[in-house]
């Protein structure tokens, strides 16, 4: 399985103004900018820290899921939460020759933490060998920072103001996250099953 991000998020979206005022950067000044490309910086990498312990985007966008073989034909759990719409579903033969699929074939089966793509028959479209299906979707929870929860978007603000505060550091371990952050995002973290669950 191979997923992209066919979309990124734009600056626009993100909150530099409120990551200033979390951070209490002085306002006003005429170059109170200058430290815009550096806060972008530590806003898109705190995004992608939480979405990568979380499994969720946190901003729409569009994505790409490439696979050689459905999970199982009855359903594939698509990787990121939430997803808003299956955009389309192709399948490439082993010479590169694609298909699209009807939309009618299949629908989104919508869920906070594993969402689905089903067939509306009995099976999803069979992949050829040597062949692969290429997933189209948009994923997040919409496209301004404002439509995040609250509070991951506090998470986010709070693991950035931590880069900001931190980023000569070098000597924190890898995967370090401050409590205050791992505590608001647990409660989106997938929830790992174990043995006879």
């Amino acid at each position: 399985m191979m997923l992209v991000e066919e979309t990124q998020v734009p600056e626009a979206a993100l909150p530099i103004g409120a990551l200033k005022d979390h951070l209490l950067l002085g306002s006003g000044f005429t170059e109170s900018d200058l430290q815009d490309p550096v806060l972008v910086s530590f806003l898109r990498a705190a995004l992608a820290a939480i979405e990568g312990r979380t499994s969720k985007a946190l901003i729409s966008r569009g994505f790409l899921m490439t696979l050689d073989r459905w999970a199982s034909c009855e359903g594939q759990r698509l990787p990121v939460a939430p997803v808003q719409a299956v955009t389309e579903v192709t399948v490439v033969d082993a010479y590169g020759s694609a298909t699209t699929i009807d939309p009618g074939a299949y629908r989104l089966q919508k869920d906070a933490f594993e969402p689905r793509l089903r067939p509306a028959g009995t099976s999803l479209p069979g992949v050829p060998t040597g062949g692969s299906v290429e997933i189209r979707f948009d994923a997040g929870y919409g496209a301004t920072f404002d439509a995040v929860p609250a509070d991951l978007r506090q998470a986010v603000l709070m693991l950035a103001a931590h880069y900001y505060e931190y980023r000569s550091d070098t000597a924190l371990s890898q995967g370090c996250m401050p409590f205050g952050v791992t505590s608001l995002i647990a409660r989106y973290r997938p929830v790992r099953m174990g043995l006879g669950a």
